[in-house]
């Protein structure tokens, strides 16, 4: 019977791992930039170096999600159906071929209606629902903004939104970069962004009408960053009105959080905010058992 568990949330970018006693009691956490781009393809190598760096012997199990389960990730993982509930996640673990005690969680994907993925994120809900959220919006910001509505435990409905991505894309390069690159946290351009969004306008016209903006002289370019931030997220929340009228959960970094917070307060929705840290550890607990 195992005694600790090593949980890895494994993303494209990043890498979070935590070592864990069955008690729930965490011993150890790390975080880098490892994620599945900057391993190139050696992710064993890359797990060894991390358990030599934590300090973890090679007997612990491991239990990763995330994008380590992808196609380009270490090996792919097929996506659960949403009938299956989210504490069922420990019985679908995926033994790595070739390292024993290695496990992938298994994402999801829906079918009906518009067809949509996560992988990581199921992990986290795993979590918040040992925490008692069993039904209502959950949203999980982030590259991919994910909203889900649980229902008694299980995914009932998933719509993903591509915020992140493209906000680091219009900072990076185009016609906005120049404008962002000086951008400063400006709440009340942030403020203005949500408000630009519950407009009826295509989304790619509200963004180029942030340049009009600053070269017409009606906002100051530092504003940009800020109003193009409300603006995408923005568009989250006008697009969730028409099917989350009610409260929501945010699971996210705390700066994130903060400003999925004051949309949802533009937007009339309470929101409450838990630590990702913390859900992933409760998830962590229902994987000793299938280990």
């Amino acid at each position: 019977m195992h005694t600790q568990l090593l949980g890895i949330d494994w993303g494209t970018s990043n890498r979070r791992a935590y070592l864990v006693r069955r008690d729930g009691k965490c011993l150890a956490r790390h975080a880098d930039d490892q994620g599945m781009l900057a391993v190139g393809g050696d992710f064993a190598g890359a797990l060894a170096s991390l358990r030599e760096r934590m300090g973890v012997a090679p007997d612990v199990a491991v239990v990763m999600s995330g994008m380590v389960g992808s196609a380009s990730g270490w090996q792919e993982v097929p996506y659960l159906d949403t009938k299956v509930p989210l504490t069922g996640l420990p019985a679908h673990l995926a033994p790595v071929t070739g390292h024993p005690g290695c496990f992938i969680v298994p994402g999801y994907c829906t079918r009906d209606g518009a067809v949509d993925v996560m992988r990581g994120e199921e992990t986290q809900l795993l979590g918040a629902v040992g925490r008692g959220l069993l039904d209502g919006w959950v949203v999980l910001p982030g590259t991919h903004s994910k909203w889900v509505y649980l229902r008694a435990g299980k995914v009932d409905q998933l719509v993903t939104y591509m915020t992140g991505e493209l906000f680091s894309m219009l900072a990076a390069g185009g016609t906005l970069a120049a404008l962002m690159a000086g951008g400063l946290d400006d709440d009340s351009a942030f403020a203005a962004g949500l408000q630009e969004a519950r407009r009826a306008r295509p989304l790619s016209n509200a963004l180029f009408g942030v340049r009009a903006r600053v070269v017409s002289k009606t906002m100051a370019a530092t504003q940009a960053r800020s109003f193009v931030s409300g603006l995408l997220i923005g568009a989250e929340f006008v697009a969730a009105q028409g099917h989350a009228d009610g409260a929501i959960d945010i699971i996210g970094s705390p700066a994130l959080s903060a400003h999925y917070e004051s949309a949802a307060a533009h937007f009339g929705m309470p929101a409450r905010a838990h630590d990702p840290d913390d859900v992933y550890l409760a998830a962590l607990a229902y994987f000793f058992e299938s280990v």
